[in-house]
């Protein structure tokens, strides 16, 4: 196929609101170098590292919840996930989807013509397990939300599936973060998880992925959204914040908890947990400042583990789950790229039940 030398794209500019997304359309078809090949984009997922990478929620000056909006106070030396000044302008877009049409010196030909998904890490592929080596697709580099974008050939796996491309955007981030989540908590059978936030694209992740381990599965959301939850299928489902949750929990044995959401009710789920259970965690969307009383952290025997960089093997077992019908998507909604703003207001809004995907 001929290449184009400019596309469409939308380009951040900036920390700030979403005015600081512009939209382009004769932006640079990027050039892949040595062992990265050039990907014709079908879709991209949306999810949080996208909203708090813009509005610079990562940084140590904030310590609100997730708004999607500009913070008055911004440290712009630790605004991103690794704690790093971000350069601008950058294309976002994390969760890629799409065709193999080239590729640079020493990446394999055969990938030509192959549908791809791009992992979200980048590695340093001399130092794999390396997490302080670790960027992000769309943070670091460039992303997908374009119509074209470039990848190291080491971090995206070809994928044969019937499901069409927005349905396979909405795996990457929120399955393997919840896939990394659940190995590091070392999640199995006998294992009963709560899971708060679970109408998000994390947290439905962390229900089918959980299952998928043979645990028993108690979801957390908001009332108008239990029937959507309950298509992934947890063993029960509970209000979002229940005014007694050991009252609604009924005398289930919670041996982990994996949260993305944090904020005000993050000790009751703590005093929740069984003796020597676990506490996994990979997001802090309701406020990152919470109260924790080290006597429960200790005279409980309970372990507590944080999850962001994963290991190359979370994402190649993600996508083996998706070619053996194991999971199923949860994609909630489809806008046209052009449309990023009000796509991620939609995802801000979070009256939605998965996954956002925009689409060339």
């Amino acid at each position: 196929m001929t290449i184009p030398a400019r596309m469409k794209a939308m380009v951040l500019t900036g920390h700030g609101n979403l005015d600081k997304y512009e939209w382009h359309e004769d932006w640079p078809v990027p050039q892949p170098g040595p062992m990265e090949v050039l990907i014709k984009v079908g879709a991209c997922g949306l999810n949080n590292t996208d909203v708090n990478t813009r509005t610079g929620w990562y940084s140590k000056a904030v310590d609100e919840a997730t708004t999607g909006g500009a913070y008055s106070e911004l440290d712009d030396e630790d605004s991103t996930w690794g704690g790093a000044p971000l350069t601008f302008p950058r294309i976002q877009g994390a969760d890629a989807v799409g065709v193999v049409v080239a590729v640079g010196d020493g990446a394999d030909e055969a990938l030509i013509g192959k549908r791809v998904i791009v992992a979200g890490w980048l590695r340093d592929w001399n130092d794999p397990m390396n997490r302080d080596k670790a960027g992000y697709f769309g943070s670091e580099c460039d992303g997908g939300f374009a119509e074209y974008t470039k990848a190291d050939a080491r971090g995206i796996a070809p994928v044969q599936s019937d499901l069409s491309d927005a349905e396979l955007a909405t795996f990457s981030c929120s399955y393997v973060t919840a896939e990394g989540m659940l190995d590091r908590a070392q999640v199995g059978k006998g294992d009963t998880v709560l899971i708060p936030g679970a109408s998000g694209g994390v947290g439905g992740a962390l229900i089918q992925l959980s299952k998928l381990r043979g645990a028993r599965v108690i979801a957390m959301a908001s009332e108008a959204k239990h029937q959507d939850v309950a298509e992934l299928g947890p063993d029960r489902i509970l209000p979002r914040s229940p005014e007694n949750l050991r009252a609604a929990l009924r005398g289930e044995r919670i041996t982990v908890v994996a949260d993305v959401v944090g904020g005000a009710m993050w000790p009751r789920l703590i005093d929740m947990l069984e003796r020597g259970g676990r506490y996994t965690c990979s997001g802090a969307i309701a406020g990152p400042i919470v109260e924790f009383d080290l006597r429960t952290f200790y005279l409980r025997d309970l372990t507590f583990t944080g999850s962001t960089v994963n290991t190359p093997q979370n994402f190649f077992d993600v996508v083996r789950y998706i070619e053996n019908g194991h999971i199923k998507p949860a994609l909630a909604a489809t806008y046209p790229l052009a449309q990023l703003k009000e796509a991620q207001q939609a995802f801000i809004d979070k009256s939605h039940t998965g996954n956002i995907v925009v689409v060339p």
